[in-house]
């Protein structure tokens, strides 16, 4: 497994986060039968529910009140980060992208050319923003107040973004966020 990190700043339509998404490159071993249960559970496992099972959108978009998680088992495609502007990178099948609350991101080819599923942590109901006028502040209070998860969605409780990210927050707004 390969383990990649992309940091996307605020482009004025996006807040991004200072938080990189994490991309486990073949993270995954993907069995031949019922490939998406077998994400569902891993994720599940880990506390990352509230699973769906599809493509990922042609449109920009982000979460503003919680992070989510990708686990591709079909298929691969060009995903566009960050918004207009922003980084291209290739998910294929066994990868799992873990994506920041704020981060936009939308599939640059067509919704079908994979089949993941997500997740999020403690199985938040996410909600959708799309850089709109008016989105923001409020979007960005929102974000400013979620917490780390506590765990990652492939590797589990204490490791991966549990511990990763902590070293992107400042130390008293950490505490402050483990605490709660």
């Amino acid at each position: 497994m390969e383990t990649l990190t992309y940091f996307l700043k605020d482009n004025g339509a996006f807040p991004n986060s200072k938080l990189p998404v994490i991309h486990y490159k073949n993270g995954i071993d993907i069995p031949f039968f019922r490939p998406a249960h077998a994400v569902e559970k891993l994720f599940a496992e880990n506390g990352w529910t509230n699973n769906w099972d599809a493509g990922i959108f042609t449109y920009h978009h982000y979460h503003s009140n919680t992070h989510e998680a990708i686990g591709v088992y079909k298929g691969k495609a060009v995903i566009l980060l960050g918004g207009e502007n922003g980084k291209l990178i290739v998910i294929q099948k066994g990868d799992v992208l873990i994506i920041p609350a704020g981060v936009a991101h939308k599939n640059a080819g067509k919704e079908d050319d994979l089949a993941c599923v997500g997740g999020y942590p403690g199985g938040i109901e996410y909600n959708m923003n799309y850089g709109k006028p008016g989105e923001r502040p409020g979007t960005d209070q929102q974000i400013a107040t979620l917490p780390i998860p506590e765990s990652d969605p492939l590797l589990g409780f204490g490791e991966g973004i549990a511990e990763a990210w902590k070293a992107y927050m400042p130390a008293a707004e950490s505490e402050q966020q483990h605490s709660r």
